[in-house]
């Protein structure tokens, strides 16, 4: 199975022979690529919607790997059981919803190894939870898909302390590794910002005020990002 670069990205942060459970896991391609490629002996694929788990019954069926991939219908990880996994994927998915599902599955949770997240929003919300929940954040990486940025990152049970707002908005081990997708999505945000700024300057009134100065702290923390691809 040819996995999507965004969907390899998170398939590519789970330690082999790991048993996993995905976490919305739509259509199953994960379970089943990792599987398939035998890096994991097992996998729970688990969805909160009956429709989506339906169609990754049918891709496990169509691939012969009824007897390694449970499907469960769950909210979260409110079935899974103590024990079962080793390895969190959850991906594809608000930052919000990642928060929620960490936070409410916490009991559970504290008996798994690795947590591999890719939050489609609130990617700040997401590092800031996981450094004030006892996590520690060991891998990221980031792809460009369809014209989108999608950052993955790896968390263990740990401790963190980021004292740099950059490390919680763009990700300390993308700056430090200076990775390539993410000079690319600093470079366009911050033309976007200049352009913003530059329409706000032209129409100024009380009102853009507030939104002026908040490019220019996003303008200040992008030029700081910047300051590890020099």
């Amino acid at each position: 199975m040819q996995l999507s670069k965004r969907l390899s990205a998170v398939a590519g942060l789970v330690t082999p022979g790991n048993r996993l459970v995905d976490v919305g896991t739509d259509h199953g391609y994960i379970p089943i690529y990792l599987v398939s490629e035998k890096i994991v002996p097992g996998a729970l694929a688990m969805d909160i919607n009956r429709g989506p788990l339906e169609r990754a019954k049918e891709h496990i069926s169509e691939n012969h790997l009824e007897d390694h991939i449970e499907t469960r219908l769950s909210d979260g990880v409110s079935a899974l059981k103590a024990g079962e996994a080793d390895s969190l994927i959850v991906a594809g998915m608000g930052g919000g919803l990642v928060v929620r599902i960490m936070s409410e599955g916490r009991e559970v949770l504290s008996g798994l190894k690795e947590f591999i997240l890719q939050p489609q929003s609130e990617i700040e919300t997401v590092r800031r939870f996981l450094q004030d929940s006892g996590y520690l954040i060991t891998e990221e990486d980031m792809v460009l898909e369809d014209g989108k940025f999608y950052p993955v990152m790896k968390a263990v049970h740990g401790t963190m302390d980021y004292e740099s707002r950059i490390f919680f908005k763009f990700g300390r081990h993308l700056l430090e590794d200076k990775n390539p997708v993410l000079k690319k999505y600093l470079e366009k945000e911050y033309l976007a910002c200049l352009k913003i700024r530059e329409a706000l300057n032209a129409r100024r009134t009380e009102n853009t005020a507030r939104r002026l100065q908040e490019i220019e702290e996003e303008i200040k923390d992008i030029l700081e990002a910047k300051k590890y691809f020099d």
